[in-house]
């Protein structure tokens, strides 16, 4: 999968859904089955229940992805120009299902 389409692209909105959570952006969607970590520019990190988790992902909201890399069966992250990265495991052994997400774009559909 490639998501340098995301190179440059804004951050439009968080979704929390139920048990997933969808990334928009200017024409794409990143849906994530499992929950991320989410690293300040200090590396300071925190996972889903944490609090302040949910304020750390709307805090990139309307920046712009600085790199995106997709690492099959190792990891997918997302830095952003304010120094905050979103990243998720791939590991089989650490996911609860086969796939841990989607990517749309213009360009087509992808799972991983």
């Amino acid at each position: 999968m490639d998501l340098d389409l995301l190179n440059g692209a804004e951050l439009t909105a968080v979704e929390f859904v139920l048990d997933f959570l969808q990334l928009r952006f200017d024409d794409s969607l990143l849906t994530l089955l499992a929950w991320p970590v989410i690293a300040d520019a200090n590396g300071v990190s925190i996972g889903f229940g944490d609090p302040g988790y949910r304020d750390a992902l709307c805090f990139v909201i309307s920046e712009e992805v600085k790199t995106a890399l997709y690492n099959e069966g190792n990891e997918l992250t997302l830095e952003f120009e304010n120094g905050v990265v979103i990243a998720l495991s791939l590991r089989e052994e650490e996911l609860n299902s086969p796939q841990a997400g989607s990517f749309t774009s213009p360009e087509g559909f992808f799972e991983f």
